[in-house]
């Protein structure tokens, strides 16, 4: 799975998620430029690790060898968690997983190598383990 090797802080505040920031659509990362057809978000959410790997295996093993993927999100914001059954208080739980903040218009994943058909099913299983609304999307 996805995490950075080294952090600066180990755990970040939470932030608090209005519908009018979430809403508003990304401005970076939001064409194809290293693949033919590329995966893009159309609602925002977490992503976490495994769910990032989860999509890319089942994009990989629909488009087979000559397939070039890319992934263009990486999950490098830590999500504590308190263990189960533990009291109120004393302090925050510790880092659980790492996530990538998604907004609208995102491209999360590329792909290359292979015909439009191929290409559009492995990005439509791929976008099925994702916890987004997502649409495939040409050069």
């Amino acid at each position: 799975m996805l995490f950075p090797k080294k952090v600066k802080h180990r755990k970040w505040q939470t932030g608090r998620l209005s519908e009018e920031k979430l809403a508003r659509p990304e401005t970076r990362g939001i064409e194809v430029s290293f693949g033919s057809f590329g995966l893009k978000a159309e609602t925002p959410s977490r992503i976490a690790a495994n769910q990032i790997e989860a999509a890319r295996r089942a994009m990989t093993r629909h488009a087979g060898k000559t397939a070039k993927v890319w992934i263009r999100i990486f999950p490098d914001r830590p999500v504590t968690q308190k263990a189960a059954e533990v009291p109120m208080g004393k302090g925050k739980g510790d880092p659980d997983r790492y996530v990538f903040e998604v907004r609208p218009g995102r491209v999360l994943f590329e792909i290359d190598g292979v015909s439009e058909q191929v290409a559009r099913e492995a990005l439509r299983k791929a976008g099925c383990k994702l916890p987004v609304k997502t649409r495939v999307v040409t050069r």
